[in-house]
């Protein structure tokens, strides 16, 4: 019986879930899940994963690989024009639980832990679990992509896709869009130049976000 509960330990399957891009009004969010065996999460500590908003994009580009190499990965990508279309009927948090659920059900590990963007992080955990088809044990916490490496390996690799995502629009559009985040000057300038030349604006851009409505209706040199 000793032997039999030793191994089930040793056989657990370790997941982290987090997310990259929940907040630009351009491009496409990425909810990436990291999984390996228990006894193997010292491996992320070797290679001194951390919380991809801690890490440079040079650095970032360098780990991602490597995590790759020794855990499975699966990545979601919910575009801009998705995010649009389900925020008519659920909310961001809800196309959260869904694809961190979608997430769980392609790594089908044992345990997972997840960054949670809910003010409430066990009714998070909650939501998840409903959507699971399989039983799986959630921890949600605030700063999990700080406090757990497989949750900060998540962070990393959802972050590298957003990032490549947002060159590859940048390449595909001919023009530097920024960051994508409503903060970011040089997003803003784009966009007050996609809203100025007129005409409906392309799919890349979250139509839904109050940073659209609001440039809308305000005078160009107060956006």
């Amino acid at each position: 019986m000793g032997a039999l509960v030793h191994r089930i330990l040793v056989d657990m399957k370790i997941a982290g879930v987090d997310e990259a891009g929940k907040g630009p009004v351009l491009g496409s969010m990425f909810v990436a899940g990291v999984m390996l065996d228990e006894r193997r999460i010292h491996l992320l500590e070797e290679l001194k994963v951390r919380d991809s908003k801690l890490v440079s994009p040079s650095r970032r580009e360098k780990l991602a690989p490597e995590i790759e190499k020794i855990a499975g990965c699966f990545v979601v990508e919910i575009t801009a024009s998705q995010i649009d279309e389900l925020r008519e009927v659920i909310s961001m948090n809800e196309i959260l639980v869904s694809s961190y659920a979608k997430v769980l059900e392609n790594l089908h590990p044992d345990k997972a832990f997840v960054d949670s963007p809910d003010v409430n992080a066990m009714r998070f955990a909650e939501d998840i679990k409903k959507q699971c088809p399989h039983p799986v044990e959630i921890v949600s916490e605030h700063g999990a992509d700080v406090k757990y490496p497989v949750v900060s390996a998540a962070s990393i690799v959802a972050k590298v896709r957003r990032d490549a995502s947002v060159a590859a629009l940048e390449k595909k559009i001919g023009k530097p869009i920024g960051s994508g985040y409503p903060s970011d000057a040089r997003t803003q300038g784009f966009l007050r130049a996609l809203l100025k030349s007129g005409g409906a604006l392309p799919g890349y851009v979250r139509r839904s976000w109050k940073t659209v409505e609001k440039a809308k209706n305000a005078r160009l040199d107060e956006f």
